[in-house]
């Protein structure tokens, strides 16, 4: 089951034109993301990491960054520049190996989506007023698409 799901994902992530996504996104409590950033020149691999772990980091970065959970919305996000990260294979194969880049950063996001944190809880109070702000914005904007225009027109049913 655990192929099928990961295909899913890298399915749902490519339509959604991100390039990384954690389970928790697709409604599955695993401790699971996929990643791709293969249109880079750090790497041509796409990355399935389970149980993935943090277990140590360094350095800092700041970099502006998305979120499909958050569509629209673009911001600065410090981050540690290096991480040692633990995980394992989609086959079960234990593996430790430093990352930096947006390889790196793409990791952090995505264990932050399975630890409950966005990158709104990234910024200061400041910063996340205003996402706040334009958050609805875009929400009355979707709804005011989405509500019926009046109609001169009669029909029959």
């Amino acid at each position: 089951k655990l192929p099928i799901l990961v295909d899913d994902m890298f399915e749902t992530m490519y339509e959604e034109e991100g390039i990384g996504l954690a389970a928790n996104q697709v409604g599955v409590d695993l401790n699971l993301m996929v990643i791709d950033v293969s249109h880079t020149d750090e790497t041509d691999d796409i990355h399935t990491f389970v149980n993935g772990e943090i277990t140590e980091s360094w350095g800092d970065s700041v970099y502006e960054e998305g979120c499909l959970s958050i569509p629209e919305v673009r911001l600065e996000v410090k981050r540690p520049e290096f991480i040692k990260f633990k995980y394992q294979t989609i086959d079960g194969d234990e593996k430790e190996e430093e990352f930096t880049g947006l390889l790196g950063r793409a990791i952090q996001h995505e264990i932050d989506h399975l630890n409950g944190i966005l990158i709104i809880d990234r910024v200061s109070p400041i910063v996340r007023m205003q996402v706040k702000k334009q958050l609805k914005e875009i929400e009355k904007e979707s709804k005011q698409k989405k509500t019926p225009k009046d109609r001169k027109e009669s029909f029959v049913l």
